[in-house]
């Protein structure tokens, strides 16, 4: 099945978040190894080229790592790994409130309507 793709955003860059994600999740472990470009490129239905360079915007970052003829590795550095869910994490915080905000709301209001969401399920309006 292929990958949903945003319009609007590079594609590259939502192939980049993409496999930050199941890279910090655990989906691809550390010291696992990837599936190739043109495996990957297949499965999201994009072109190599664009595989290609989400790959090497990851290794610019050292979450993989290139192994020669070997293909790729996700990075064994934990630290590196945690830092880059702590900044995926901090991009969609920022979009909720951002998103939040858009509809009139403080960000402490926000931060109350999750808090609320997660207590009972649903938040309520004030």
């Amino acid at each position: 099945m292929a990958w949903v793709l945003e319009d609007g955003r590079p594609i590259y860059a939502q192939l980049v978040e993409r496999l930050q994600v199941q890279i910090v999740s655990g989906a691809y472990p550390p010291g696992g190894k990837l599936p190739s470009v043109r495996e990957l490129a297949a499965v999201a239905e994009v072109n190599p080229n664009t595989m290609q360079k989400a790959f090497a915007e990851l290794e610019k970052s050292g979450l993989i790592i290139t192994q020669g003829t070997n293909g790729r590795v996700v990075t064994e550095d934990e630290r590196l790994i945690q830092g880059s869910k702590r900044q995926l994490a901090k991009r969609h915080a920022d979009a909720y409130f951002a998103g939040m905000e858009g509809l009139g709301y403080t960000r402490a209001q926000a931060a109350e309507f999750l808090r609320a969401a997660e207590g009972k399920g649903e938040a309520e309006d004030e």
